[in-house]
């Protein structure tokens, strides 16, 4: 098992549309994905399921914990962590949440 843990940049946090590319993104691997809120203290939950990410209630500044286990959890890890510091697919200008 591979984790990585980012403080997740975009100014409304994972909502939706981020969301759903993170979810995406995931989706590509045979690895088990996770996501964890570790802000929240919730438990780790499925990366495919956009209602599992969106119920992460990841906000600007938050950190996560993604992991990922299987035959391509290196690659997995790799793409989610890219996406979630490029901003998944948002401008990271912005007010900040608040």
């Amino acid at each position: 098992m591979q984790t990585v843990e980012i403080v997740v940049p975009n100014p409304s946090g994972i909502h939706a549309r981020p969301a759903t590319l993170f979810v995406q993104t995931a989706a590509r691997f045979s690895s088990k994905v996770t996501i964890e809120n570790l802000d929240r203290g919730g438990r780790a939950v499925n990366a495919k399921s956009l209602l599992m990410v969106l119920s992460a209630g990841v906000s600007r500044g938050h950190r996560i914990r993604i992991a990922a286990e299987g035959q391509d959890e290196a690659e997995a890890i790799s793409a989610l962590e890219t996406a979630v510091a490029s901003g998944l697919g948002e401008s990271l200008e912005g007010p900040p949440a608040g």
